[in-house]
């Protein structure tokens, strides 16, 4: 990708979120992904050449990392529960549920094997709040909504991770399955990415005090976001969640010294920009990489995937609500719908099915297909969808 190119979709990012700030209620991320597919018609853009490596080095960390330190500490500790259950053991029941409803009713529209639907299932739930969580503290005028589908977000895209590769690696490689060596390596995974994070956090919320030149602290934040994200990955744990984990630790910290306030405000004047330009480039790459692979005669299964997931989504979110005594008194069934509706699909899922891509080898196209079109449709019609339900729901 050339420098001009990066320019131009740097300008055409910058058109659409001036635009947003007229609007109000705009999900920026679909008119982007929309823009980015009729890009793709145009030579010059689609000789574009994205790959799962670029998204998940290059884009994730940075993205990562500002939504966790910005994510409130007291926020995380209110609904810790509830959102460490969603983005672990919901995670995982979700793609047994998902995965082999899915299966069970693919037999009139395509023939894809069990672990093929799974595969789709995994890709599937990680959720990317980014285009709502804005929308939704304006419409439903909730904090507690907004901070569970936002910290459940951070998390389920770690979990997510682990276990997509796990099923990827079965689809395309034919490895074996074992539950005690998933179980196994997701501990090892998990919580040492989490752990890693927490010490990388910790440490710069204290380095921090070595210097008073803001542009210095401010260094030592990127080295923290990339920082932490490749050594967890170069030792073999997840590089998503130590990340976000770096965020939320300096989050915490910063929340508990009314000193460090300023240091806060350089980060998010920096960060602040870093993340919509990042933000406008991948929505934009994934619109024009997605094109490739939309032109398919399974559109109607596709929806089909769509609406099951959204489904499964809410029984899981409503079921697990209604057994907990504590959580049924915080959130009711309006609420589990609302939360269940604004987790949408975004870069996340997209990073999985590139990664996919690059493993099968053009052996699961269709696969990769449904993949992109339930994504694609989960971007637009829930993100259209956030402002309308939430009114709705609230009277």
């Amino acid at each position: 990708m050339s420098s001009t190119q990066v320019i131009l979709l740097l300008l055409i990012g910058y058109l659409m979120f001036t635009f947003d700030k007229k609007q109000g209620y705009l999900p920026v991320p679909v008119l982007l992904v929309v823009l980015g597919i009729g890009l793709s018609f145009i030579p010059y853009f689609s000789s574009i050449n994205v790959t799962a490596k670029m998204i998940y080095h290059a884009f994730l960390p940075a993205i990562l990392f500002t939504s966790a330190y910005s994510f409130s500490s007291d926020n995380f500790r209110k609904n810790a529960g509830i959102i460490t259950f969603l983005a672990t053991i919901g995670i995982m029941v979700t793609v047994v549920i998902l995965g082999s409803v899915i299966f069970t009713v693919s037999g009139p529209f395509v023939s894809i094997s069990f672990i093929g639907a799974l595969t789709i299932a995994s890709i599937l739930t990680p959720t990317d709040p980014v285009s709502v969580v804005s929308i939704l503290e304006e419409s439903a005028d909730s904090k507690k909504i907004s901070s569970v589908v936002e910290g459940e977000s951070l998390i389920n895209d770690g979990t997510s991770i682990v276990i997509f590769s796990f099923l990827a690696g079965m689809l395309t490689q034919s490895k074996s399955f074992t539950v005690m060596n998933f179980i196994t390596d997701f501990l090892v995974v998990s919580f040492g990415g989490a752990a890693l994070g927490v010490a990388f956090g910790w440490l710069m919320s204290k380095a921090v005090h070595y210097t008073h030149h803001r542009e210095y602290q401010v260094m030592l934040s990127i080295v923290i976001a990339y920082g932490s994200f490749n050594l967890a990955e170069l030792i073999g744990v997840s590089g998503v969640l130590a990340t976000v984990f770096a965020g939320i630790m300096l989050s915490f910290e910063y929340g508990r010294s009314v000193r460090e306030e300023h240091f806060k405000d350089t980060l998010n004047g920096f960060w602040s920009i870093a993340e919509l330009s990042l933000l406008s480039l991948l929505f934009l790459l994934i619109g024009i990489e997605a094109a490739k692979f939309l032109q398919f005669n399974a559109w109607v299964f596709a929806f089909v995937i769509f609406i099951l997931s959204l489904a499964v989504r809410f029984a899981i979110i409503m079921g697990t609500t209604q057994v907990f005594k504590e959580w049924r008194q915080r959130i009711n069934w309006r609420e589990s719908g609302l939360i269940s509706w604004s987790g949408l699909k975004g870069s996340m899922s997209f990073y999985l099915i590139l990664e996919l891509q690059a493993k099968s080898s053009g052996d699961h196209n269709m696969i990769i297909s449904l993949s992109f079109a339930a994504v694609l449709i989960s971007l637009v019609i829930q993100s259209l969808g956030v402002s309308p339900l939430s009114k709705w729901l609230a009277k």
